[in-house]
């Protein structure tokens, strides 16, 4: 196979410098060209015909943002990552650009610290997302194969809790479904988004302002209750516990799992302790396997899974690994998963309440 080949833009010398040296350790990764505006980059892809473009928010002339729009209405299937400082404005305007249609992003390295290990988490992060995004353009998936349904000898439980696990893609996938969910939602919902700190906190800002319901960045020591939403604070991981007839949040910051911080592992496993069969868990879009121990919990404890499919995911390698794992009930396209989350809390919680009547 031919080796990807990367654009990368940015209007410092000394940062495409950097990002050339970075790629240039792996042997599956080429740099075919560089760009300092937008401008150029516009130009540039034209010329070179990269995979993948590496793309700077802030620069002069036709920034990050601008050049987005333009390289979307050009090339919609070209993956861009967009390169941001980890600033509030840096991840405001990261938002802005995955709403654009921006395939990823990664933070550029935080002037604190060890300059050698911001680098190779750099590196690390930045080589791991070309290649899933530039392997999924090339495999051109087809309809994903429907899984055999599972069954349990357990009636059909009703639905106490709703707990998403989502990465690359995310912020788009979690803006479809929490905005197709009603006011009057019966049960909390608890998420795990892979971002770093601050991001997290303007992720629940933008769905808060989406929806009627309320989207909170996770807190330790939080009561859940219906018609609330809470998404785990990057670099911490977010539990649920029950006490008493309560079931309350736990913010940690435990090792890392699946080289995540927060982990959807993590959240699963504890909603299904505290839940017990009374959970419905979905994967969606994402990178890595994160969230397919936590579902073989989940569906241990006698709860439900649905996934994203293929065709509209970003990167099927989370919600693909529990399909693989046998472990999801359905597959579903994105734009169903909202409505079959509301179908399935209210109808079932309608049906139990009939059945105690």
């Amino acid at each position: 196979m031919q080796p990807f080949r990367i654009l990368i833009v940015d209007d410092s010398a000394v940062i495409r410098k950097v990002l050339s040296n970075l790629l240039a350790s792996d042997p599956e990764i080429v740099v075919a060209g560089t760009a300092g505006n937008g401008h150029q980059a516009l130009a540039r892809i034209l010329e070179t015909k990269p995979d993948l473009v590496t793309l700077d928010i802030e620069m002069p002339g036709m920034n990050g943002l601008e050049a987005l729009d333009e390289i979307r209405k050009l090339h919609p299937k070209l993956p861009v990552i967009m390169f941001s400082n980890l600033t509030e404005r840096g991840a405001a305007a990261t938002l802005d650009a995955l709403a654009r249609g921006a395939s990823d992003y990664v933070a550029k390295p935080s002037h604190g610290g060890s300059s050698e290990t911001s680098g190779e988490r750099v590196q690390d992060e930045l080589i791991r997302k070309i290649k899933s995004l530039c392997g999924a353009r090339v495999r051109q998936p087809g309809p994903a194969p429907l899984p055999q349904p599972y069954f349990s000898d357990r009636p059909q439980a009703r639905i106490d809790v709703v707990a998403i696990g989502t990465s690359t893609g995310g912020p788009n996938a979690l803006t479809a479904v929490v905005a197709q969910l009603p006011a009057d939602f019966p049960v909390p919902v608890v998420i795990v988004q892979h971002m770093p700190p601050l991001f997290t906190r303007l992720l629940a800002d933008r769905l808060n302002a989406l929806t009627r319901l309320q989207v909170q960045e996770g807190k330790a020591g939080e009561k859940l209750h219906c018609g609330q939403v809470w998404i785990a604070p990057g670099d911490y991981h977010m539990t649920v516990a029950r006490k008493g007839t309560e079931f309350v949040l736990g913010i940690n910051h435990d090792p890392q799992e699946n080289s995540c911080r927060p982990a959807v592992d993590v959240l699963f496993r504890s909603v299904a302790q505290s839940y017990g069969a009374n959970v419905l868990a979905v994967v969606l879009t994402g990178m890595g396997a994160d969230g397919t121990r936590g579902s073989a919990d989940v569906r241990e404890a006698g709860g439900e899974i649905i996934v994203q499919d293929e065709a509209s995911s970003v990167v099927w390698g989370m919600p693909g690994s529990v399909v693989a794992a046998g472990l999801t009930y359905r597959i579903y396209p994105l734009a169903d998963i909202g409505l079959e989350v509301v179908r399935r809390a209210s109808t079932r919680r309608a049906l139990a309440g009939a059945a105690r009547r």
